[in-house]
């Protein structure tokens, strides 16, 4: 029987799902990719195909296997990270979703959630999960899928229901219905886990209608959840770390001490920061979240999460059709000296840190007749890195010391202009790494640890490349001068549509 030689990273994001191997030496021997349907019903709603998830799973395996010659049995452990937040609800007998999944970015509970802020529920929601009341979050989109299966479905058996977000529905899954779990760094996203006791919160379940027989077990980040079914996978193989996707970048940078962070580039932007075993608040609208957890440790961070930052790129190559892909943007903007005055507000999904107003919409801003394709362009980039110089404003009144460094992942963050631009908006360098799928990196370090496939941390860490460093240069002045008239545009593409 062959020894086993790789760890399997199963990446399921919003844009698109991956199969990831990683040697001994925590580099890629091999990967497959495939895009993900993105369903639009209405203006702000967004939602995926469960079932087109867990196929697209299976067989991105099965490629990633066939084409680098890897036998099942030589899959030391899987580590699942996913995008956060998106949930579903299936019926356990059927193994069928009771509706498409409703995504992170979905903005239709904005109503709900501007219900409980009325009625004076938002502080003790804050106060129990460490998340600001928002549609972006998990529980009013339980809610709304419970109150559609019992209208249209009204023949479904309430018992034979679970829920869960995207890791809870691959794992049941992989393990042929026979786990139903998920992680405190998934469960800490869903406004329904209580940050201090690491429980559903028995009142918040209430508040939200949501039967805690439907809710996943929640078990540490780090430890075996159970195996995939031979019949699935052609192997018992132990599923040994699930992360939410941003918590696992934060893992694959290192960043386990409190002050460290790092932010992702990915549909969204997130910047993390690591704060030790200490349960943070923020003062400036940041989320107080999990990182992750072992059965013997929790360390929590705080959050600024950014909703459209690659998704925009993803816009203007799919939606307005600007550009035919997102490698060109980088020559386009470097063919014109400024944004000729033109300034875009990224909220095609509302506005998340520090602003969380669901009601905001994007909009370019400052068009004159000279306005070319090549402005409008390096304005979608600019409003990128200023959204994440907004956060990391927030960040540093926060902090005991300011940022003095900004660790970067995710695909926006190959473009060298972007990343430059960064460092002249913030002032302070950007470190790029080799593997920018730090996500997956994350995942599959949590579960080799788990397993004892790798047994030091410190070692993997000290073993991952720094492609690039971004030093701010001559764009200084213009890039912070600039950020003062993009926040004047923010302000006017706030509170948009009405509630």
């Amino acid at each position: 029987m062959s020894s086993p030689q790789y760890v399997l990273a199963l990446d399921l994001g919003t844009t698109g799902n991956r199969a990831i191997l990683f040697n001994a030496s925590g580099t890629v021997s091999g990967q497959a990719y495939k895009e993900l349907t993105q369903h639009y019903p209405q203006p702000g709603w967004l939602e995926h195909d469960a079932t087109e998830i867990w196929q697209d799973t299976r067989d991105l395996i099965q490629q990633v296997l066939t084409e680098t010659r890897t036998q099942p049995q030589e899959i030391a452990a899987i580590g699942l990270t996913v995008q956060r937040e998106t949930c579903l609800l299936w019926d356990k007998t059927t193994g069928q979703p009771l509706h498409k999944a409703i995504v992170w970015q979905d903005r239709r509970t904005a109503p709900l959630c501007n219900d409980l802020r009325a009625k004076g529920k938002a502080a003790e929601i804050q106060e129990r999960t460490g998340l600001v009341l928002d549609a972006y979050f998990s529980a009013t989109k339980l809610a709304w899928l419970r109150d559609k299966v019992q209208v249209e479905q009204p023949d479904v058996n309430p018992d034979n229901i679970l829920a869960g977000t995207i890791d809870t529905w691959v794992l049941w899954n992989l393990t042929s219905g026979q786990v139903h779990a998920t992680d405190h760094s998934n469960a800490s996203r869903t406004m329904l886990m209580n940050l201090s006791t690491h429980q559903w919160d028995g009142e918040l379940l209430q508040l939200f209608g949501i039967s805690e027989a439907w809710m996943p077990e929640i078990k540490p980040s780090m430890g075996v959840f159970g195996e995939s079914d031979p019949s699935v996978l052609g192997a018992a193989i132990p599923i040994a770390g699930i992360f939410g996707d941003q918590q696992a970048a934060l893992f694959a940078h290192g960043c386990d001490q409190a002050g460290l962070l790092k932010c992702t580039y990915g549909t969204g932007c997130f910047l993390v920061a690591q704060m030790g075993e200490t349960l943070a608040r923020s003062s400036q609208q940041l989320l107080s979240t999990v990182a992750w957890t072992t059965p013997e440790q929790t360390l929590y961070a705080l959050e600024g999460a950014m909703f459209t930052t690659g998704a925009c790129i993803q816009w203007l190559r799919d939606g307005i059709k600007l550009i035919q892909s997102a490698a060109e943007t980088a020559a386009l903007v470097e063919s014109v000296e400024s944004n000729n005055g033109v300034y875009f507000v990224p909220a095609l999904s509302g506005l998340g840190a520090p602003h969380w107003d669901m009601n905001a919409r994007a909009s370019f801003q400052g068009i004159t007749g000279g306005v070319k394709r090549e402005h409008m362009v390096r304005a979608v980039l600019e409003s990128i890195a200023y959204q994440v110089k907004e956060v990391v404003n927030a960040m540093n009144a926060d902090a005991q010391s300011p940022i003095s460094l900004l660790k970067v992942d995710g695909g926006a963050s190959q473009n060298d202009w972007l990343m430059q631009f960064q460092a002249d908006a913030l002032g302070v360098p950007v470190e790029r790494p080799v593997i920018l799928d730090a996500t997956a990196q994350g995942a599959a370090f949590g579960a080799g640890l788990a397993v004892g496939f790798w047994s030091d941390y410190g070692a993997l860490i000290a073993q991952r490349q720094v492609d690039r460093v971004f030093e701010p240069g001559a764009g200084q002045a213009p890039a912070q001068e600039n950020f003062a008239i993009w926040q004047k545009a923010v302000e006017r593409a706030k509170d948009w549509v009405e509630s």
